[in-house]
This record gives C-alpha cells, structure tokens and sequence, in this order.
C-alpha cells in the first residue's frame, strides 16, 4: 500500500466531554483514543500519516510526540470537508487518501484494508446497517444499487429517513480529483458546514467508481462524543480483549471483572481472578496464576509463579515458582529470582533478590542486593535515604536478618551472618558470625505508670 496516505480527522473540541482535556486524548484501553487510531492505521503501512488537529492543539502534539507524523492544523472547525482541505498540502498528486477518525478507536485494521481494496482507483465508502439509523448520514442508492449521494440526517427526506444503512464517515479517495472535489463543496446546508460526505455525488458525476465496505460489527465504527459512549466502548474493548484470552486458553474467572490497558502477552495453562488490571506491556508466563484484585504495569512473570490477592507491581521482573503476596508491592527495579517469597504488606523497590531468598512479612527493602537463600525476618527495613541520597545494602547468600532489624545504609551483611532480632546495623556484619546490636535492656524498680487525676 505504498500509494496510500491516511488522514486522522482530530480537531473537535469535545464539549460534552465537559473536560479540560481534548476529545481525542480521553483514554481508552488505557491510551488516548487518537494514538489507538494512529497505531490501527499503522498497520496499513501508510507512505504517510496526517493527523487534522485544532482544538487543544498543543496538548495533542505533546501527547502523541510520534517524529513521523504529520500535522495540519484546522484553526476552524468547519466540517469534515474543510478538515480535509487542511491535509491536502502534504497529499501527493497520484494515490489514495483514506479519511479516519480521532473518536473513533475501535476499527479493525482488516476492516481499513477491505475498504482500500474497495475502492481501488475510485473511492469507497465504510458503511454499516442500523435498526435505527437516527443522527447518521444515509447511504442513498439508485434502483441498481449504486451509491449516489450520502444525505445527513437532518438534510433527510421523509423517504430517505427510513434507510437503514448509514455512513461511518470513513473512506478512500483518489488524490487525483481531491483538490477539485474539495474545492466545490459548499456548506448551504443544516449545519452551515462543508461535509465531506457530499464528495460521494460529485465522484457519481465525474463519472468515478463508488464502492463500499462494511463493517463486521456496529462498534468498529461507533464515535465518541461523551463519557457515556467512552465508557461503553471501554467495556466492549474489554470484552474482546478478555474474548480473545480465553480463546487463546487463558482461565479468567470472569470475562467481566478484567481490564487490560496495554499489552498481555502469556503462556499456558494461566488462570486470572477477578479484578484484575494490566497495563502496559505485561507477559505472563506458563501456569502463572493471578489472585484476585491485583494490578500489574510493565511487569515480566516467569513460569509457575503464584501472585496472591491486591498485590500491585509496576516495572518489576519476577522469576520462576515465586510467591508473591497477599498485599505485595514491587515497585521499578524489583528484580526477583526464582523461587522467591514476598509476602504480606511487604514493598521492594529497585532491588535485587537471589534464588529461594525470603521476604515475608512487613518488611521494606530498597536499593538492596540480596543474594540466595536469604531470610529477611518480619518488620525489617533497609534505611536507604538520609533525606538527599540513597544508598545501598548488600546482603550475602545464606543470611538470616531477624525480625525487627533495620540496616542503615550503605551496610553489608557478609554470607552466612546472623542478625539478631531488633538490632539497628549500620557497620558490616561478619561472615558467618552472630550481630546484635541493641539497647541494654533495663527494668527501673518502683516506677508507676502515670494516672489521670480525679476531681
């Protein structure tokens, strides 16, 4: 598809968004709706990619910083016709223009290319069939089925109410007769505005071929204009996504309570409870089994690794048979060997842990190296920040840190050693040796406890 140019059509402002932010930057799947369209689009190979920008205009450049874009601002809004015009500049003078929509992210690539191959060296129109057809413009047709005219709706004849099939707004066009087709529109109509769709007559009298494709399913074409409409889509996204998990053989324990916002990539044999969210890029390997609530960014999880309810972990790597959980936190850095215990209300955070090491209970572990085999008792904590650096704590294979320690850093705990429970470590603890280091404890004969005085 060489010879093919894509126009986004990006610049409406939104208003029943009631939001600051522009229309085509309200996320969906977790990204703006605008960079779903653009990566959709991709897909077709494009020679060149056009986004039509104008309301927020600023905010959408800087939220789709993509170098090979090319952008054409569209100061007015006044119709698609005119937002087309504003694209012609960077067209090329042979080829085809295909015309999509910022607010409208749900379109399959397969469905872009049947409408390329439709229209061929003439154009073509996407179009679907409703049960009911109200606010779309009309497909009008002649009695041999030819497309002649697209009529807004509130340009309809009584007659021309009652068709069912109805523009989506998408189509292809031969660059060749763009400029003059452009440049005859007029806006003598309801909404004062040059609609593009009126490109579909004037193609009939030039004498030029007009086809179309179809949808294969309403919602490939289904615009936003709203919050309710965003939040619908959502949720079909959402269904199709989890469809499309468990065809693929993935347990979920209901298709309903998942939301994927990125990309899920997994093995076999995965099973997933129910609220779940994925964002980012998440791969999940074989027989890894999700609990129930948790929430995992840009996260890597090996094979036979269990992840216990409300667990939350963010640009972490998990090795093989881990534990992890419940209440668990990685944070970025995590980095988790095999067969590694995190448990209960404990957050690592950038981070290294060896192979079959132990952090179970309430702990804190940051910018740490801990080798294997490793048993961080309940309650400890590496004091890694003196309130402007961070520094490190390097733990040995094979040590045992008590419940209750804190390791001031930058300390090393040699393999082997023993921390005693409760100490406060801030110098090396020896190889193989027992440290403790605590406050003498003392009892105080006679004291009382303070009483509250009585009137």
């Amino acid at each position: 598809m060489d010879s093919l140019s894509i126009v986004i059509l990006a610049a409406g402002k939104g208003k029943r968004m009631y939001s600051s932010k522009p229309k085509v930057l309200h996320p969906i799947g977790g990204e703006p709706m605008l960079a779903r369209v653009i990566r959709t689009a991709r897909a077709l190979k494009p020679a060149r990619l056009i986004v039509v920008y104008g309301h927020g205009g600023e905010q959408v450049r800087a939220a789709i910083p993509d170098a090979d874009l090319i952008w054409a601002e569209q100061a007015e809004q006044l119709g698609t016709g005119h937002a087309l015009k504003m694209a012609l500049p960077h067209l090329p003078k042979d080829g085809k223009t295909m015309v999509l929509y910022g607010d409208v992210p749900l379109t399959k690539a397969d469905t872009l290319r049947r409408l390329s191959d439709a229209a061929g060296a003439g154009m073509a129109v996407l179009t679907d069939v409703l049960d009911d057809a109200s606010g779309y413009g009309r497909m009008v047709r002649g009695a041999d089925g030819k497309l002649q005219a697209i009529v807004e709706h509130k340009d309809c004849t009584p007659a021309q109410l009652a068709i069912r099939e109805i523009n989506t707004g998408m189509m292809a066009l031969p660059n060749a007769r763009l400029a003059g087709w452009l440049a005859a529109l007029n806006n003598g109509n309801a909404q004062g505005e040059y609609y593009l769709t009126d490109v579909l007559a004037l193609a009939v009298a030039d004498g030029v071929s007009v086809d179309s494709a179809s949808v294969d399913a309403s919602w490939e074409a289904a615009g936003v204009n709203n919050k309710v409409q965003l939040a619908e889509l959502e949720r079909i996204l959402q269904r199709n996504q989890a469809q499309a998990l468990l065809e693929a053989g993935v347990t979920l324990a209901d298709p309903a309570r998942i939301d994927i916002r990125g990309e899920l990539s997994h093995g076999m044999d995965v099973s997933i409870d129910v609220g779940c969210v994925f964002e980012g890029k998440v791969e999940l390997g074989e027989q890894v089994e999700i609990g129930a609530h948790c929430v995992l960014k840009n996260v890597k999880v090996a094979a036979g690794t269990k992840i216990a309810p409300f667990s939350h972990l963010e640009d972490a790597v998990v090795g093989e048979a881990c534990r992890i959980g419940p209440y668990a936190r990685l944070r970025p850095g995590a980095q988790l060997a095999g067969h590694v215990h995190i448990g209960n209300f404990v957050e690592v955070k950038k981070s290294v842990i060896g192979e079959g090491s132990k952090v179970n209970h309430l702990s804190y572990v940051g910018d740490a190296e801990i080798g294997s085999k490793v048993n961080v008792g309940a309650g400890s904590v590496t004091c890694n920040y003196d309130g402007v650096n961070k520094f490190k704590t390097v733990i040995g294979d094979n040590v045992f840190v008590g419940s209750g320690t804190l390791m001031v850093a930058p300390v090393t705990l040699e393999s082997y050693s023993t921390i005693g429970a409760g100490s406060v470590i801030s110098r090396t603890a020896p190889a193989g040796e027992l440290t403790v280091a605590r406050a003498r404890q003392v009892t105080v004969p006679g004291w009382k406890r303070p009483q509250k005085k009585t009137d």
